[in-house]
């Protein structure tokens, strides 16, 4: 996995991101992580790109941001290795408005050798909104 770049101005300064993933930074993000006195979190601020025409975050953003956080989460088990992900489950709870600090906490329920189990909650402004649970296949980097 590639090293995250730490954020130096704005909102989330002090946090970090991978700059490289384009879809998460560029599309669907940009999202950040850190580890804080909890644990690991990852968080972004609803916009309007992030909304559907109901008004809230698009159902696949949740997703989307869902998937990143299966990796914040699970970073220092990673380290200097790929990681992919090869199972994701997640239930809907409620939409958040744009504007929303949306925010991603969770636990690696298991490290193996290959594969990392975790678990998580999305919030938006501190309400439930996604609950989810994934599977990481670790792969080493092979060299260019």
């Amino acid at each position: 996995m590639t090293q995250p770049t730490i954020v130096e101005t704005g909102e989330f300064a002090g946090w970090r991101t991978w700059p490289t993933e384009p879809f998460e930074y560029e599309s669907a993000g940009p999202f950040y992580f850190k580890v804080d006195e909890e644990g690991p979190v990852a968080a972004f601020r609803a916009a309007r790109k992030h909304m559907n025409a109901g008004g809230v975050v698009h159902g696949g953003c949740l997703m989307a941001f869902a998937d990143y956080a299966l990796f914040a989460i699970a970073h220092e088990h990673i380290q200097d290795e790929y990681g992919l992900t090869v199972a994701f489950n997640s239930e809907f709870l409620s939409g958040p408005p744009e504007g929303a600090y949306i925010e991603a906490r969770g636990e690696v329920l298991r490290a193996g050798r290959s594969i990392i189990f975790v678990r998580g909650l999305i919030t938006g402004d501190g309400k439930p909104c996604l609950n989810f649970s994934g599977t990481i296949m670790r792969r080493p980097i092979r060299p260019a």
